[in-house]
């Protein structure tokens, strides 16, 4: 088997193809008795992947940035990018979204169920303890996952791990409860315009969140001058005009 650090720019992209498109491709093949008796665009599945598709783009392009300039960052893989992100890790980006949000609606679900009798406000603050718990659980697990992967580095790795995971986790505090409200009331079906405005509702809360971080926290150990932000604005735009 090929060592990754020989990989070209095409093959790169191949993995993140083969890690993608099968989670697409599987229900469209395997088509389920509900599924079967709806029309394409009123199956979960659809309206799912349409909402984690627009939230992975935005993460994976923009975001991303936030983790070169206050993490300390960096991808130096070969591959074709897109505002100076690989396309591969948009793919990747998906996939794993998909697992993290699956398996938050599984345990808000269970969850949910559990509590049931308890009083409205002890169910929404288990809510919402254990969407904070999920949140960093899933960041923390997803960098030490890939800690020892060649071409993805940090200035301070220890720092990223405590504080990055925190920062990424934030991402999740506002997904996995906005992911979760599609078609969970089963009078009130969701239509994919309404899908899209609500990944790209979410997409922009998170976006504020971060950039507030990056102007009053600011970086989580000092990074080097090659990755600073020419000046106090988005950070994405101060790249493009170096």
């Amino acid at each position: 088997m090929r060592d990754t650090q020989s990989f070209t720019e095409l093959e790169y992209l191949l993995v993140g193809l083969v890690s993608a498109v099968p989670s697409l491709l599987t229900p469209i093949l395997f088509v389920s008795k509900v599924d079967g008796a709806l029309h394409w665009k009123d199956r979960y599945w659809v309206k799912a992947s349409l909402w984690l598709i627009i939230f992975s783009y935005v993460g994976n392009y923009f975001w991303t940035h936030y983790f070169f300039t206050a993490l300390g960052a960096s991808y130096t893989f070969p591959s074709w990018k897109m505002n100076g992100v690989p396309h591969t890790t948009f793919l990747l980006a998906y996939v794993c979204f998909l697992f993290y949000h699956v398996l938050s609606n599984l345990t808000l679900r269970r969850l949910r169920n559990f509590t049931t009798n308890l009083p409205v406000r002890i169910q929404r603050i288990a809510e919402a303890a254990w969407i904070l718990a999920l949140s960093y659980f899933m960041a923390y697990l997803e960098t030490l996952a890939i800690s020892d992967f060649p071409y993805y580095e940090f200035v301070d790795r220890e720092a990223m791990y405590k504080f990055g995971s925190l920062f990424y986790a934030l991402i999740f505090l506002v997904s996995f409860p906005m992911f979760m409200r599609i078609d969970e009331e089963p009078n009130d079906p969701w239509e994919l315009p309404r899908v899209a405005i609500d990944a790209l509702g979410a997409a922009m809360l998170v976006t504020i969140i971060l950039d507030l971080w990056r102007l009053f926290l600011g970086p989580i150990v000092p990074i080097p001058d090659t990755q600073q932000c020419i000046q106090s604005s988005v950070p994405w735009f101060a790249r493009d005009a170096q």
